[in-house]
This record gives structure tokens, sequence and C-alpha cells, in this order.
């Protein structure tokens, strides 16, 4: 019987540097999302831009944003190490 030498690893949210910096990238993009769909439903002015937002601009910067982050959060965690490890 033959046995494997090669491991594979589990990444997690947590593991590598680059799964740290892809899971903050995904918080602060679903959270400055979240607050851009709140100004624009509001009808209020995007901070220092000073850019006019309404409930539609709103509406495509959350699912926009939040699609960013899905795809930041799913790289950190399925990610594989890179050369290095």
């Amino acid at each position: 019987m033959t046995s494997s030498t090669a491991s594979t690893r589990n990444g997690g949210l947590l593991e590598t540097p680059f799964s740290m910096g892809a899971t903050a990238v995904a918080a602060v993009t679903a959270l400055l999302s979240v607050f851009i769909a709140w100004t624009g439903y509001n009808g209020g002015v995007f901070p220092v831009i000073g850019y006019q937002l309404d409930i539609l601009t709103g509406a495509v910067a959350l699912v926009f944003g939040l699609g960013i982050a899905l795809v930041a959060l799913t790289a950190a965690a399925y990610m594989e190490p890179g050369f290095g490890e």
C-alpha cells in the first residue's frame, strides 16, 4: 500500500497574511457599501467627494460592494499558500 507524502492545508480566514488582508478588505468593503446604501436611501451627500446620492445609486453601490466583499472573503477562505510556504 502506498501513502501520499503531500499534505493539504485547509485554508482559514486568519491563517496567512494574504487571508488576513483579504478578510480585512471584505469587512471594510461590506461596511462601506452599507454606508453608501444608507446614505443613498436618505438622499444624502457622499462625504469628502460631495456627490449627491439617491436610492438607485445606493442600491447599486450596495450590490457592487457586497459582491466585491464576497469575492474577497471567498479568496481569503480558499486561497492556498504561495511559494514561500
